[in-house]
């Protein structure tokens, strides 16, 4: 019944057009002191407690790198370097633009910020060179999604924080399902330029391949650092977080000098704004988790799936479906501090690694992120693209079949993410 309230209580703030944080806190406050005894002091307790967390520190670091490097001219780098290597091949530009959201998104962890580097240097050249816009776009806003799957990635970090599972070993399981999503984003891509003959670009010489790489090296070699350091035990994803943001202020300012130190204060400020919204949403997710908890609701939901009969197979079905509803109507961040620690204790007691579990949740946001009424990347694109959310929408559905065929794997097929990690010696 006290399920019952919450989510009813939840939707209609909703409803309201509401912000999902907000509408989270007014959902646990007004419950809480009107249905339970809980004292007023155990809330602003749960408050800071909930977010002290080493792990939850990532998050500004790694949006504070992300910026750094949109503002910093590596997204370009990196787009000549893809273009050096696969511009003459079918639908050339929307191939590097494919493998230069892959790059960026080993470097960013966030999609946005994939779709508005790569896409607003990208589209322009696309169209100009004779490709239709709505193929760019189609192929900029499914592959930006690459940015929360390939490691690092900020909703890792929030699943971590979730259900406190290790956050290197989620890393790690996202190298192997991020490289086969962009292989076959890319596969898509090269199909339908081939299909309608699209143009492709001169073959570029060794000599031109080896100064792109040269070029772009600096922002490459973050990759290196950030997973290289976590898989060698250098650091911790926090601490690679932090390396990650200075290392990229560095590349920006003083090597690439594409960014002036007057623009700084203005990254910094932008990475403050976007993570205090981040960290807001984390708080009263935290809140609306501990009175889930509090009402024994997680555990009574574990308790009747098990004895509905459903089996791993039909529960990863049943989440599957869930998420891509949510994705509907919330943003990612919400979606995972919400649903995770919900359906979590079930995947645990039905035998479900978390680690995987945790990378079928990230999969299913990378599709929610592609699709109306509230994809994220549909809006990013389309202040980029100025074409309308219906215009995107048919634009994207190739690659967002490609997308759904792909979660199908990830999810029944558990080693595509754990074998990384099981092979690195992490599990």
């Amino acid at each position: 019944m006290s399920a019952l309230i919450i989510f009813t209580l939840l939707l209609v703030l909703m409803l309201t057009g509401m912000p999902i944080s907000i509408s989270l806190g007014l959902t646990v406050l007004t419950f809480l002191f009107t249905m339970t005894e809980v004292p007023i002091e155990a809330v602003a307790l749960k408050l800071f407690t909930g977010i002290e967390k080493f792990e939850i520190m990532a998050i500004p670091f790694f949006i504070l790198a992300g910026n750094f490097l949109t503002h910093g001219g590596v997204a370009r780098r990196m787009i000549n370097f893809a273009s050096s290597m696969v511009g003459h091949w079918h639908g050339g530009l929307g191939l590097a633009g494919v493998i230069a959201c892959a790059l960026f998104a080993a470097v960013s962890g966030s999609s946005p910020a994939c779709v508005v580097a790569i896409g607003s240097i990208l589209l322009p050249a696309m169209v100009k060179q004779g490709f239709p816009r709505d193929f760019g776009a189609g192929v900029i806003t499914t592959s930006g999604a690459l940015g929360i799957l390939i490691p690092p990635s900020i909703a890792m970090v929030m699943y971590s924080v979730a259900t406190n599972t290790s956050v290197g070993q989620l890393f790690m399981a996202g190298v192997i399902p991020g490289l086969m999503l962009a292989s076959l984003l890319g596969l898509t891509t090269w199909y339908r330029a081939r299909k309608f003959g699209y143009p492709r670009l001169p073959k570029a010489s060794f000599r031109q391949r080896l100064h792109a790489f040269r070029e772009s090296m600096w922002g490459l070699f973050l990759i290196v650092v950030v997973i290289g350091g976590i898989y060698t035990g250098i650091f911790t994803p926090t601490e690679a977080a932090a390396m990650s943001a200075v290392y990229a202020f560095i590349v920006a300012v003083f090597v690439y000098k594409d960014l002036t130190l007057k623009q700084v204060p203005k990254v910094l400020l932008d990475s403050a704004s976007m993570s205090a919204m981040l960290l807001y949403i984390i708080t009263n997710a935290v809140l609306f988790s501990f009175l889930m908890t509090s009402e024994g609701i997680p555990q009574a939901m574990a308790g009747w799936l098990i004895d509905a009969g459903l089996g791993p197979i039909a529960f990863l079905l049943v989440v599957n479906i869930i998420l891509l509803l949510a994705g509907n109507v919330m943003e990612p961040a919400s979606i995972v501090l919400i649903f995770a620690p919900i359906l979590f204790p079930v995947a645990v007691a039905l035998g479900i690694d978390p680690v995987h579990f945790g990378i079928l949740i990230v999969v299913n946001m990378e599709v929610g992120m592609c699709h109306p009424p509230v994809g994220l990347n549909l809006y990013v694109a389309s202040g980029i693209t100025k074409m309308g959310i219906t215009e995107l929408t048919v634009a994207v559905w190739p690659w967002l079949l490609t997308m759904l065929a792909f979660l199908v794997l990830v999810t029944y097929v558990p080693m595509v993410s754990l074998w990384l990690p099981k092979t690195l010696g992490m599990m």
